[in-house]
């Protein structure tokens, strides 16, 4: 039980800080319940057992069908094999007549053990999903899906083999398991529907999971509570799952981490990673891009102060050095300072300011020492 509870609550995990650790480990210990039942104590697998279906029910879009009913289409299958009477005894014991509610809960594993009882492929399968995966590669089981393999066993071994691949965390091989099976087909229509739930949400596939997700709750018939709730909290993280997101690019590699731990380092694995990389590559520009129009938009304000500036400054530039006339007297030698004094003052401003400062303040010299010639000719003549 403790590798079960570990497949549960270590491996049933997103990398993510978008899903909440509690939901998901809300989601890993119903469906350690519901891939588990047969382990957990008989109150809990009784409460957890659908209820019977009430007259009074409105009809949904699949509906399992009664024990007695599939009762005796076993027995016609078995009929149809010409079972041993040894064979024939020990199904009957599977499938007493007038069984009780809580049976519902392992009508699945008593299918796939009645068929075992003839059919030796069915036996097989039967052996392997009965213990912990171990091998890198399954043999494929491909009699499953031909067309001479009657209906009845097809589908409800498709559901038993998929369930314990989705559990041992072989996603993909579940998935080749359990699409194109239609609820009406097995003995038990809301496991079919979740299993399809759980293993699109685990390899991202929204739309679909979301699609078996609504028919799961939408359905008619009778499911347990540990499957609703689980599908309520997997349509809600679905829904907000979006593309090339920090999320989903995490999700990916946490998907891509489950495939190298399962010894899988092939094609298909290097060209997720690649995949992982152009998204980590588009989010990364996407932010990049972003900081630089939040620059642009703060250097744009600091253009438009609020308030002036604190601390006034002198701008660079060039321009004719035309001040504002003031009365400063008429004391001749406004300006004329002796050469050498003159020379000290210019190189004192060449070394405190700029350039082009030494010959605007030289112009300016120029024109305070020509301004008595072109006041004079200026002034009328008497």
């Amino acid at each position: 039980m403790s590798r079960q509870w570990r497949v549960a609550s270590g491996e049933w995990r997103v990398a993510s800080g978008e899903l909440h650790r509690g939901v998901f480990a809300a989601i890993a210990a119903m469906v350690w319940l519901t891939c588990h039942g047969p382990l957990v104590s008989p109150c809990l697998a009784a409460a957890a057992a659908p209820q019977p279906r009430t007259e009074s029910a409105a009809p949904g879009r699949w509906q399992p069908p009664s024990r007695e009913a599939l009762r005796k289409e076993v027995l016609a299958w078995l009929d149809e094999r010409k079972a041993s009477p040894s064979a024939r005894r020990s199904a009957e014991a599977l499938w007493p007549s007038g069984g009780k509610a809580a049976d519902e809960v392992d009508r699945l594993e008593r299918l796939a053990e009645t068929f075992a009882l003839v059919d030796p492929r069915a036996e097989q399968i039967v052996q392997l999903c009965s213990k912990p995966h171990s091998e890198k590669t399954l043999a494929r089981q491909d009699w499953l899906t031909d067309k001479q393999t009657p209906p009845l066993v097809a589908a409800n071994l498709r559901l038993f083999y998929g369930r314990w691949l989705a559990r041992e965390l072989l996603f993909d091989e579940a998935m080749e398991q359990l699409s194109g099976i239609e609820p009406k087909e097995v003995a038990d229509p809301a496991t079919l529907l979740f299993y399809q739930a759980v293993v699109c949400h685990r390899l991202l596939m929204r739309d679909e999971g979301l699609q078996a997700i609504e028919r799961l709750l939408e359905g008619g018939g009778p499911s347990p509570r540990r499957y609703t709730m689980v599908a309520q909290l997997m349509r809600a993280d679905l829904k907000d799952l979006q593309e090339d997101t920090l999320d989903h690019i995490a999700r990916r590699m946490d998907d891509i981490h489950r495939r190298l731990d399962l010894g899988r380092a092939g094609p298909k694995v290097r060209k997720q990673e690649d995949g992982v990389a152009k998204s980590r590559d588009k989010l990364i520009k996407k932010l990049e891009d972003q900081e630089k129009q939040r620059q642009q938009a703060a250097g744009a304000a600091n253009l438009t102060p609020d308030k002036p500036a604190e601390v006034s400054g002198i701008g660079e530039g060039k321009g004719p050095g035309d001040v504002t006339k003031r009365n400063i007297g008429k004391k001749s030698g406004w300006g004329n300072l002796p050469p050498k004094e003159r020379e000290e003052a210019l190189q004192q401003i060449g070394r405190e300011f700029p350039s082009h400062y030494r010959e605007v303040i030289e112009q300016y010299f120029r024109r305070l020492a020509n301004e008595p010639e072109r006041e004079a000719a200026e002034k009328p003549a008497r």
